[in-house]
């Protein structure tokens, strides 16, 4: 099984197979509107605007997982993303990230890979649908360490 198998529901409520994705190397992140690492939108935002044309894409997950820092709708969040941070990079559903009700993405991504301890968590998938990396919460968008797993994905 691959990332690449399953599918998500957009931020507008509509299913989208992940195979839209297939040999790109995505980033995958739970958000949070509310959360002290909110202004990390704008890094990501950045590093999509400077790898897309690469085979890349960030794609952001909200979650209320995490000090209930995602409490809005998913209208309510687009905007929010938008508004304060011109968000352009793919956004899905609210999701569970953990727990019983963990989404099938995230059941996906953290298999042998540990649940985020925290919003803004990065998963790192290669162009096989296989994830290559995690880096917490603390590892921003600009990090070097994120930058140079980038790269040697594209690679």
């Amino acid at each position: 099984m691959s990332f690449y198998d399953l599918t998500a529901e957009t931020i507008d409520r509509k299913p989208q197979p992940l195979s839209a994705y297939q040999g790109k190397v995505l980033l995958v992140v739970n958000t949070a509107s509310e959360c002290g690492a909110t202004p990390q939108y704008a890094g990501l935002e950045a590093l999509w605007r400077e790898y897309k044309d690469r085979g890349f894409a960030v794609l952001g997950f909200p979650s209320n997982d995490f000090g209930a820092q995602e409490p809005g709708t998913e209208a309510q969040i687009k905007s929010f993303c938008d508004v304060n941070y011109q968000v352009t990079f793919p956004l899905y559903a609210k999701v569970a990230t953990k727990g019983g009700a963990q989404s099938p993405v995230y059941e996906f991504l953290t298999t042998g890979h540990g649940t985020p301890k925290w919003n803004f968590h990065k998963y790192l998938v290669g162009k096989d649908g296989q994830v290559v990396g995690e880096f917490g919460t603390q590892v921003t968008p600009d990090d070097p360490t994120l930058r140079a797993a980038i790269e040697a994905a594209l690679a």
